[in-house]
């Protein structure tokens, strides 16, 4: 596959993670709406500082978006997705449903970055050689 078709791939992918992240995780943190106290409250976390996470999660999309700083926002990203699993491992929450979901996220994530950074897929040739 030519890199040109990697990279646009790379860009679906990192594109249908970010409107994910922004739909389904940052606009009801940043919204105030009650789905994301309820959800927070469910997992233990009365107290949670939801504005705080959710602009979190917004500037880390947003850097993973952003070509010179994709790298830093995957990582950053994986952070907030390694809390999330822990959390859900701490509440007890359904292995394949709810646990592993950041690690899906993770995965699709890092793969979309993968294919449309020739510098990554140098560093990390799986595949390829």
């Amino acid at each position: 596959m030519s890199d040109t078709a990697l990279a646009r791939l790379g860009w679906v992918l990192s594109g249908l993670f970010a409107l994910f992240m922004l739909g389904a995780s940052v606009a009801p943190k940043l919204l105030g709406l009650d789905v994301a106290q309820e959800t927070m409250t469910a997992l233990g976390w009365t107290e949670a500082p939801i504005l705080l996470i959710g602009l979190l999660e917004l500037a880390c999309t947003l850097l993973f978006l952003y070509p010179p700083t994709a790298t830093l926002g995957a990582v950053l990203m994986m952070a907030i997705l390694g809390g999330a699993i822990t959390t859900q491992i701490r509440a007890g929450s359904p292995l394949a449903s709810h646990t592993l979901f950041g690690v899906y996220l993770g995965v699709m994530m890092w793969g979309g970055l993968w294919l449309r950074s020739p510098a990554l897929r140098r560093l990390f040739p799986f595949g390829r050689g």
